[in-house]
């Protein structure tokens, strides 16, 4: 009988007999913390989230199906080996006992009864909407249905990792890349070599036992994604005879997979910023046996069919789903190329991925991550390791240490990670296996920020060198580090990379009063972005124009609109003003794009200056006044207009308080420059790992344990959060309160 535990944050201790019987009573915690959550979340990956959420979700609907995420972790799950999928099947019984009692304290549903089975097919003409038939949700009455969690299948928790890292390898970049070199030329593809505001990125390091106060290592970091209300990542306790891990689980996926203590041995990731995902340039005619795609061998013949993806309070969107022999059709051009005896033939674009390639999400890893007792164990755990590739830093008691890349990188041309390659031309195949991982021995303090590191084989774009680079000198500052002195720097607030526009700003000349002493101002800024500085607001201001005029310079006019012209899911990697701000450093410095040399650059940097200088707008502006957090929350349809006691806990999350930091800090807080002051990125969790004593180990969320509103926990940790701390990992289960649940 498995026992749940709280300490004083509400974060779930769970204690159970053998693994199954733990798995189970994750499931079902999860269902009791998350139920809203993990509905969206289980809608989002079989594409059926704009049957509860509205118009605005049929976009990433329609990817979800023409991507076949569902059928795919049905594909995985079938490959599974028989004691990972009996341990995945027992946290889906988990969720789904939960689940009643999770939706009736969840103010987003409104029918309390258990759902009923819902359809799903993924072989026949049509994907039924999974989970409209539960609680008597109807199609044609959504205005007034509530709405009931729907039943999981054991395939849904690989569904829901593969939703949550389809995007991570950030494979749109293929359509920037080709688009710039084709407006621009190709000497210009380097110039946005960058990482985004749609990039999944983190902060890692490891301080070795010789460089700590306790003379045993300790791991570190902060993963920074999309901020949600509720939190991305669970804090959590896994315990039973085998093993006993705190980490930070994915809610709706059993195990943890990225941040975990065992008490031996610890672990934790960042993105390697991998290229593992192809695009396919792909001919497609419609015949009399269907729809046939061109290859290199001729015509072949494709899967095909139309699904309904069902809107609340609107018709349903019809959906055709293609997968040629590379993979799923992602994308059509419309236009019609030519016409031939067989009919229409046109262009779309495919996407290949290596779990629909090779049936593998590697979760057999997570078990087996579980089990770890040393370095050594999580290194072989990691060698089934798939998706999504990430650099990893491990430790144990024992002075092990630990740093290698983990996931599955398709060994192909080179061409296919630079752009999207042609279908029909040969060599643009993958081999039958992948690519190996590289690893490195660990000599001193090591870090892992997204640079162009360890995992350079593997990838084309990554994140420049600051954050790496600034997390070394604060290390390299001090002879011993100690588990609380690492909060200084998880909040590290110096923004190197505002060099080369500061340097542009020093040497323009001709400015009005105004603007000298803007200048002046910006010129005596000590470059930390704090949530206080009006220096910081100041040089953000100006940093927004600049990237504004520079978006609208002839140089780079061509590139207007190429968001427009691509599937909406795809607009973050495409859209011009946040590529121009993110390459700003680049294109201050190298001169590579003709008509941008540093004197072309010097009109608009004058013309930034003196039009934020007139406006007067950085006057007594705080950094924090403009940089204020905007996390996404999932709301919703008022097409299904649910009864709620407290209407606010359900709405729209507010824009909550300033934040210090800025993409390139340390305390990585993204917004879009020359778009929006408003942050939507950011830590979506910091933690500590101590060798020495797990309880000396420490870990913060934004918002708290709980995703329930009004729950005592759903909010505690945020001011902390806010603040840059962090709170204790408690493991003594003297100092936990036991939780009853009626049977």
């Amino acid at each position: 009988m498995s026992r749940v535990y709280r300490d004083a944050w509400g974060i779930p201790h769970l204690r159970a007999g053998d693994p199954y019987e733990l798995a189970f009573a994750q499931g079902r915690v999860t269902a009791l913390d998350r139920a809203w959550q993990i509905e969206v979340e289980r809608r989002r990956a079989t594409g059926t989230s704009a049957a509860i959420l509205g118009p605005d979700a049929v976009s990433w609907d329609r990817f979800a199906r023409q991507a076949r995420l569902a059928d795919t972790a049905e594909r995985c799950l079938h490959a599974l080996d028989d004691d990972t999928a009996r341990w995945l099947n027992a946290y889906v019984d988990g969720v789904n006992a939960g689940l009643p009692e999770g939706a009736r304290r969840a103010p987003e549903f409104t029918a309390t009864e258990a759902a009923r089975p819902e359809t799903a097919r993924h072989d026949g003409t049509r994907l039924e909407a999974a989970g409209l038939e539960t609680a008597g949700l109807e199609t044609a009455g959504l205005e007034t249905a509530g709405l009931a969690p729907g039943r999981w299948e054991p395939w849904t928790p690989m569904a829901v990792w593969l939703s949550h890292h389809i995007l991570f390898a950030h494979f749109p970049a293929k359509l920037w890349r080709e688009a710039v070199a084709e407006r621009l030329g190709p000497e210009a593809v380097a110039l946005f070599a960058a990482d985004g505001p749609g990039t999944g990125g983190s902060n890692g390091w490891l301080v070795p036992a010789d460089r700590t106060a306790t003379g045993a290592a300790l791991i570190a970091g902060d993963p920074h994604r999309f901020i949600e209300d509720p939190g991305f990542y669970q804090q959590i306790r896994l315990a039973c005879p085998e093993f006993d891990v705190v980490g930070l689980a994915v809610p709706g996926v059993p195990g943890i997979a990225h941040f975990g203590h065992a008490g031996s041995v610890a672990w934790a990731i960042t993105n390697a910023m991998a290229d593992y995902q192809d695009l396919y340039r792909e001919r497609l005619r419609r015949g009399d046996g269907g729809v046939e795609a061109l290859g290199p061998d001729g015509w072949r013949p494709c899967t095909a069919h139309v699904e309904a993806v069902e809107v609340a309070g609107e018709a349903p969107v019809e959906v055709e789903v293609v997968e040629t022999e590379r993979g799923p059709v992602v994308m059509t051009d419309t236009r019609v190329r030519r016409e031939t005896g067989h009919g229409r033939v046109w262009e779309a674009v495919s996407l290949r991925y290596p779990p629909r390639v090779r049936r593998d999400l590697g979760f057999a890893a997570l078990p087996a991550l579980l089990r770890a007792k040393t370095v050594a164990d999580v290194d072989r755990a990691l060698d089934r390791w798939a998706e999504p590739v990430n650099v990893v830093l491990a430790a144990d008691t024992d002075g092990g240490l630990l740093h290698r890349v983990a996931g599955t990188v398709p060994v192909r041309h080179p061409d296919n990670g630079l752009r999207v390659v042609p279908a029909w031309e040969p060599g643009h195949e993958w081999d039958d296996r992948p690519a190996p991982m590289p690893r490195r021995e660990v000599r001193g303090i090591t870090v892992m920020a997204n640079e162009r590191g360890i995992a350079a084989p593997l990838g084309v774009e990554f994140a420049p060198p600051h954050r790496a680079d600034r997390i070394r000198r604060l290390l390299d500052g001090s002879p011993r580090w100690s588990a609380g002195d690492m909060a200084a720097v998880h909040t590290d607030t110096l923004l190197p990379g505002a060099g080369p526009l500061l340097d542009l700003l020093a040497g323009l000349d001709g400015l009005g009063p105004e603007a000298v002493r803007l200048r002046d101002r910006l010129s005596a800024w000590d470059r930390r972005m704090d949530a206080g500085s009006t220096g910081a607001a100041a040089y953000a201001a100006v940093r927004a124009e600049v990237v504004r005029r520079l978006t609208a310079h002839p140089a780079l006019a061509s590139l207007a609109g190429l968001d427009e012209e691509v599937p909406e899911v795809f607009r973050p990697w495409l859209a011009p003003a946040p590529r121009v701000a993110y390459a700003l450093e680049s294109l201050l410095t190298t001169g590579l794009l003709p008509g941008l040399d540093r004197a072309a650059l010097a009109e608009p940097a004058r013309a930034a200056l003196e039009d934020v200088a007139a406006r007067g707008e950085t006057s007594g502006v705080s950094w924090g006044d403009l940089h204020r957090l905007a996390p996404w929350r999932a709301v919703p349809s008022p097409a299904i207009s649910p009864p709620v006691d407290d209407p606010g806990s359900v709405g729209a999350a507010p824009v909550e308080a300033g934040l210090p930091g800025d993409h390139d800090c340390v305390l990585s807080t993204s917004s879009v420059p020359g778009v929006t002051h408003h942050c939507a990125r950011g830590p979506a969790a910091r933690y500590v790992w101590d060798l020495a004593r797990r309880d000396g180990s420490l870990w913060i969320v934004p918002f708290g344990a709980s995703g329930v509103p009004g729950d005592p926990h759903r909010r505690d940790q945020h001011p902390l959060w806010l603040r840059g701390e962090l709170v204790p990992v408690i493991t003594d289960w003297n100092r936990l309160t036991e939780e009853r649940h009626d049977p």
